[in-house]
């Protein structure tokens, strides 16, 4: 990556599966990059991150942090700061789609008030939360980026199929969230740009039930999608900063 300031360092929320572990692995992979600050639930006791953490020592750090519970944002962010003082780019990928009784709408008979809950806690309180405790790391003057992944599916003029009430709702929710932000933290870092960036369909464990009627070509690995939004994210301007853009780089309507 070209963009930072060499040896900058990278928080990836949500870091444990995914497209958020392919992030680390494609950061750690670049030695631009100093040092990734990974965090999930349970990033520390997490195999996979453990794998990389062997093969790359001391440039993964591993944070526990469940975006869910403010405590527990605020004691991941205070041991950043033990750790470092700057934060050049944080990349949320924490989400959820379905889980344990929790399944995207086909109908209005569908929506139930805890999986809205439950939805919003993850996909939009959670990024908030995570920029209230961690936006003090961001550099005042050099480059700083904040990246979200959203879905097309949150875009209010795309939606042309209705359903999934939750998640759409959710993921509309985080991109107001996201161009608030790029609004506030400008003010105080100049060179920030917070976007929000939509992945694709991508091959994991949140897609995988909905993938029958996606192409062949449509479907991306998560190592591809990783490397494809870390290209957005290295070619992103000051202009982009409140956007809402998918994996080519394309803007995406609100």
């Amino acid at each position: 990556m070209n963009s930072f300031a060499p040896s900058f360092n990278a928080v990836v929320n949500g870091a444990s599966r995914g497209i958020g572990w392919a992030l680390v692995a494609e950061l750690l992979g670049d030695p631009t990059v100093g040092t990734v600050f990974a965090t999930a639930r349970s990033a520390t006791t997490s195999d996979a991150l453990a794998t990389l953490g062997a093969r790359h020592g001391a440039r993964l750090q591993r944070l526990d942090m469940d975006v869910t519970d403010e405590r527990s944002v605020a004691q991941a962010a205070h041991a950043l700061g033990a750790m470092t003082a700057r934060v050049d780019l944080l990349i949320n990928c924490a989400g959820v789609l379905h889980d344990s009784g929790l399944n995207p709408e086909r109908r209005l008979a569908d929506v139930d008030p805890a999986n809205l809950a439950r939805s919003f806690a993850v996909n939009a309180t959670g990024p908030l939360l995570v920029a209230k405790h961690f936006h003090a790391f961001f550099p005042r003057r050099e480059r700083a980026v904040l990246a979200s992944l959203s879905a097309r599916v949150g875009s209010i003029g795309d939606n042309r199929l209705g359903g999934w009430y939750a998640y759409r709702a959710s993921k509309a929710a985080q991109n107001m969230i996201t161009r608030n932000l790029a609004i506030e933290l400008s003010r105080r870092s100049r060179a920030i740009v917070c976007v929000a960036l939509h992945p694709g369909t991508v091959d994991t464990g949140l897609s995988r039930p909905f993938q029958a009627r996606v192409p062949a070509a449509g479907l991306f690995s998560a190592e591809r999608a990783a490397r494809q939004l870390l290209e957005v994210i290295d070619g992103l301007g000051a202009g982009d900063n409140g956007g809402f853009l998918a994996w080519d780089a394309r803007p995406i309507p609100w």
